[in-house]
């Protein structure tokens, strides 16, 4: 079975919350997953004992996105982290209200796909902590275990 870390940041938990549901049902398929809180992460090859890599973070902003600030400055040496060829895929917790609803979803597909990293599903976006998203979080998942 496949080997994959989550790495999320979260200010409020509702990240925090996500990256534990997706930790489950992983783990529930089979596989060995490793949490950890961008807070307490060192992007230096982080991702090269893995088979796969979920990035989780939130964001706001009204004008531009501004991601949660411990996963902002853990995702700011992305460049460290070996996510060359990687398997990756990016989730987030986010308010309808800001116009860049999940924004950190973009920056890190975007930062992915410029450092040769494969973003293997779309990006989860979930209002609040997850609870009751189950068919979303179960297509993200089901996408994720096409590919481990």
């Amino acid at each position: 079975m496949a080997s994959v870390l989550i790495v999320f940041g979260s200010t409020t938990g509702n990240t925090e919350s996500i990256a534990h549901i997706l930790e489950r049902k992983l783990t529930d398929a089979g596989h060995t997953v490793s949490v950890q809180n961008a807070a307490n992460a060192k992007p230096e090859h982080i991702a090269k004992d893995y088979n796969a890599v979920l990035f989780g973070a939130s964001a706001w902003g009204e004008e531009d996105i501004e991601m949660q600030e411990d996963f902002d400055s853990f995702f700011e040496h992305a460049k460290d982290m070996d996510l060359a060829n990687k398997p990756c895929a990016a989730f987030a917790s986010g308010d309808r209200s800001y116009p860049h609803f999940c924004g950190a979803v973009d920056v890190i597909e975007e930062t992915v796909k410029q450092l040769g990293g494969n973003c293997i599903t779309d990006g989860l976006r979930i209002e609040g902590d997850g609870q009751g998203e189950d068919e979303a979080i179960n297509t993200f998942i089901d996408e994720i275990l096409k590919v481990l």
